[in-house]
């Protein structure tokens, strides 16, 4: 043993560069691992990294950025502070303190057939949908006429009723237990139940249809959804422009008039608007001269086409009005603040209140990018590009918060205060956390004890997230969620005047036509059950007295009438 230590002790000393790169390598390796725990630590499954964390892991790729230098500062100023989570003050604590303030852990976006499999879909009518009954479907003459989509393996009733609901269509229709057809009206006449006997391809307990017969669904949206007729949007009945001609500049007679032809018509002119009055089809974008803002019944539009038997075409004084898929570019340009703001305005919601939707319409509306007091990589890809700058870099016309708490909210010289219906906003919050921000969370977890653990620790944060930036705020603008959803072109120009922009009428109707963005959960998964219990809605209805008590003290207007308990 001796004789072998004296070899390895004269080989180093023969060659002691060997012995130090193996040191070196030794210490590299043993750095490496640790760096790796450190930010798989950080990241959580599945969960939201603040951009600390980012920063130090996009360290090495942006060094060589052409602004390499600057950068490379800002990511070591940037690593020596702690990420940054929004939760409950009360929930802010270590690792060992036992409480998760951001994770969701795991995909859950199949639990929602997995929990429905096997139920009888004829014998539910509980807010998602209502079975209508059997129809006949003729290949040359669509009794449902919107989209359509096949699986020949895994259709489900539900899956059918799911995606005709996510694009807005009243009623979803299965036919050879494989098709899914969706549209806004039955254009065909019933047929005996007998006749739709086929089993869905997905599961083998529920009826899908027949040989050209359809089984019918009425679905009951939860939120406001698009009527539809194939790839264009029902918009209303409106009163005729008092300048036609200025209004709806491209004009058309067509012969034996319908929706497609007018649709097609102004889809190939590229404009966004397919108006169609009698036998003559207009063509335009929204404008002042004819805002879509004055709704008629739709009794007075009735006049039916003469090549389409089921709709109406309207007439010379009331005009029936859809909206093509051509987009409106009017709003489309976005970019950075051309000089670096000196006041930073927050856009302040607690979780789940709609701020995501708020910046897609604040971004369309002022054509200026929003940032954030996060990084979300998710919202990075799906075009807010501000969400990478740093929140104090002075490029972007506002910043998302969720954070409470009197030195966060000082650090912003003005603030737009977001609030939302509580029992909505908390049911919102948990389908993010554990869906993610357009999916659902599973039965399994609003059934677990994972709900009532949610409510109890955010519900106080809901009341005390508003009541912290109503006393600490310096400047702050509140905007009701609801009242945004009811009246999109007054609440948005009143936070674009907050911003010190200049209102643009028609940037603000383009808006309009485009205020969903990419983030809408489809209205038909609805809970088949209130998942509030009693006590949860005592001590969440105290809330709402204390947040509308709190508006009122300040001359601001109270909670919606909604929010009110009854």
């Amino acid at each position: 043993m001796a004789k072998a230590l004296l070899k390895i002790q004269r080989y180093f000393r023969r060659k002691p560069v060997r012995f130090f790169s193996l040191i070196l390598l030794y210490l590299t390796a043993g750095s490496l691992v640790f760096l790796h725990s450190g930010f798989v630590g950080d990241s959580g499954p599945g969960g939201r990294r603040s951009r600390d964390s980012v920063a130090a892991a996009e360290m090495g790729s942006r060094a060589s950025d052409t602004r390499g230098l600057g950068i490379m500062s800002r990511v070591f100023k940037e690593t020596r502070r702690s990420g940054r989570r929004y939760g409950p003050p009360w929930m802010k604590k270590t690792a060992h303190g036992g409480h998760e303030t951001e994770g969701r852990g795991g995909d859950y976006t199949s639990n929602w057939n997995r929990a429905l499999k096997g139920r009888n879909a004829k014998d539910m009518d509980d807010g998602r949908a209502k079975y209508i009954g059997c129809y006949i479907d003729d290949t040359q003459k669509r009794a449902l006429r919107g989209v359509s989509f096949f699986d020949y393996k895994k259709m489900t009733v539900f899956r059918c009723q799911d995606n005709c609901a996510e694009r807005g269509y009243m009623y979803a229709g299965l036919e050879f237990g494989a098709e899914c057809y969706c549209g806004h009206k039955i254009q065909a006449p019933n047929a005996s139940e007998s006749e739709c006997n086929m089993e869905c391809k997905g599961e083998k307990s529920n009826l899908c249809g027949g040989a050209n017969r359809l089984s019918i669904y009425r679905l009951e949206l939860s939120q406001e959804s698009a009527r539809r007729y194939g790839s264009a949007i029902f918009k209303g009945c409106f009163h005729r422009p008092d300048n036609v001609t200025l209004a709806l500049p491209v004009s058309m007679v067509i012969q034996n008039m319908s929706v497609d032809k007018c649709v097609d018509m102004c889809t190939e002119k590229e404009k966004s608007l397919a108006v169609l009055a009698g036998d003559r089809c207009h063509c335009g974008f929204p404008t002042p001269l004819f805002s879509l803002h004055e709704l008629e019944n739709e009794d007075m539009c009735l006049h039916r086409c003469h090549g389409e038997e089921f709709e109406s075409c309207g007439n010379e004084e009331y005009f029936v009005v859809y909206q093509t898929q051509v987009q409106d570019n009017r709003c489309m340009d976005r970019h950075f603040l051309p000089t670096r703001a000196k006041q930073l305005v927050a856009l302040a919601s607690f979780p789940g209140a709609g701020n995501t939707w708020a910046r897609h319409l604040i971004e369309l509306a002022t054509g200026y990018y929003t940032g954030s007091y996060y990084f979300d990589g998710s919202l990075y890809n799906k075009g807010f590009k501000g969400e990478r700058d740093h929140w104090r870099s002075g490029r972007t016309i506002c910043i998302k918060t969720h954070e409470s708490g009197r030195k966060e909210i000082e650090a912003f010289d003005s603030s737009i205060l977001m609030i939302r219906n509580p029992y909505k906003a908390l049911m919102a919050e948990f389908n993010r956390k554990y869906g993610g921000h357009i999916g659902f969370a599973s039965q399994a977890h609003w059934r677990g004890k994972e709900w009532p653990e949610f409510v109890k620790n955010y519900a106080p944060w809901w009341a005390s997230h508003t009541l912290d930036w109503l006393n600490y705020g310096k400047n702050v603008h509140v905007v009701h969620f609801e009242d945004l959803k009811r009246d999109l072109f007054l609440q948005l120009k009143g936070m674009v005047q907050f911003l010190g922009l200049k209102v643009s009428e028609d940037r603000l109707l383009c808006v309009e036509g485009q205020k969903d963005g990419n983030f809408k959960r489809s209205g038909l998964r609805k809970l088949e059950y209130d998942p509030y219990t009693s006590e949860m809605r005592a001590n969440i209805n105290e809330l709402i007295r204390t947040v509308d008590a709190t508006l009122k003290k300040r001359n601001m207007s109270g909670v919606p009438e909604e929010y009110m308990p009854r």
